[in-house]
């Protein structure tokens, strides 16, 4: 295991090189920082030495290391917008992506697996098909189309929830949250709807195609004819052994949940990174996409990291033969 968790350590940090190497030609070619920085009313001498300054002279390898040993510093410069610290400011927004990203997943979740369980083992019952009809609505509508139904019914019509901002939120020093106060629930709750749905209508395709694979297996049948129950049957073992694509599943899709929240949070004008990242590409920020670019590309790491060792948890078929998975 530990050898196993080293080789994909190092594989990691491959990843996270190659990424900062394009968010780096970003910085170097997208654009001139230059002319961000400074007005029109600058001498071409005044430019100058502050490209000297910033180091946009040195030879590309020394630019590139500085900006690799900042980035793991998490120091991407100064918003050519705003003129405010990048780290700062993702950090200020993180808590508001982290958390709707997170109630999103686990709306998945909790509702994809039991419907795609219920789907599998009763797949000739009306509310089956009544729920992969709506599932054929999740999958075909595009978010930001499921965002505005959900505000014209539920904040316009019915005026039951707010249709943009996080609410009122508590401060706890290190972390700002929504999830302590009415106002902040409830503002949660369609955003969050609106970019898990499609992660539930696919979780619960997937359980319920891989729960009627399983079950049609020799071993299920051998488990009936030992004599246990149904919900043994179902649960203990079917369940358990259509984990293992759904993890892989879950994991890239949390994943996606957190790069792609961009249109969510653009809908409901949620606080987030990703309504910041569309105002820095409206303006051409070089320095808050590149971060954006590295944060999600680390998260995407972590991720695919946790699912590797879960693989092993779940699963006890899957072995590390000399730090290998077979």
């Amino acid at each position: 295991m530990t050898a196993f968790i080293i080789r994909r350590l190092l594989q990691a940090v491959l990843v996270m090189l190659v990424v900062a190497l394009i968010a780096f030609l970003m910085f170097r070619y997208v654009g001139d920082p230059i002319n961000q920085m400074v007005g029109i009313e600058t001498s071409p001498a005044e430019r100058e030495a502050l490209r000297v300054r910033l180091g946009l002279r040195d030879p590309i390898m020394v630019q590139f290391a500085r900006f690799v040993l900042n980035a793991a510093q998490f120091n991407f410069g100064i918003s050519y917008q705003f003129k405010q610290p990048v780290s700062d400011m993702i950090l200020s927004r993180l808590p508001a992506t982290l958390e709707l990203s997170i109630v999103s997943a686990l709306f998945a979740l909790l509702v994809g697996i039991p419907m795609g369980v219920y789907t599998g083992i009763r797949r000739n019952a009306w509310m089956s098909k009544l729920f992969l009809t709506v599932s054929l609505v999740g999958i075909s509508l595009p978010p930001f189309l499921i965002g505005i139904l959900l505000i014209f019914i539920f904040a316009v019509n019915l005026q039951w929830l707010p249709s943009f901002g996080r609410g009122s939120v508590v401060d706890l020093g290190f972390w700002s949250t929504g999830l302590l106060t009415v106002s902040g629930l409830k503002a949660l709750i369609l955003p969050a709807i609106t970019l898990g749905l499609f992660q539930l209508t696919l979780i619960m395709r997937l359980v319920r195609a891989e729960m009627l694979e399983v079950l049609r297996t020799d071993y299920i049948k051998f488990a009936r004819a030992r004599g246990l129950t149904e919900r043994a049957v179902n649960f203990g073992h079917a369940l358990k052994n259509t984990l293992i694509p759904v993890i892989t599943v879950t994991g890239l899709q949390l994943g996606s949940i957190i790069a792609f929240a961009i249109i969510t949070e653009t809908v409901f004008q949620w606080p987030g990174m990703g309504l910041l990242f569309l105002q820095s590409v409206q303006n051409v920020d070089i320095p808050i996409m590149a971060a954006y670019l590295m944060l999600i590309a680390f998260l995407f790491v972590v991720i695919n990291l946790v699912v590797d060792i879960l693989y092993t948890v779940v699963d006890p078929r899957v072995r590390l033969d000399g730090g290998a998975a077979v």
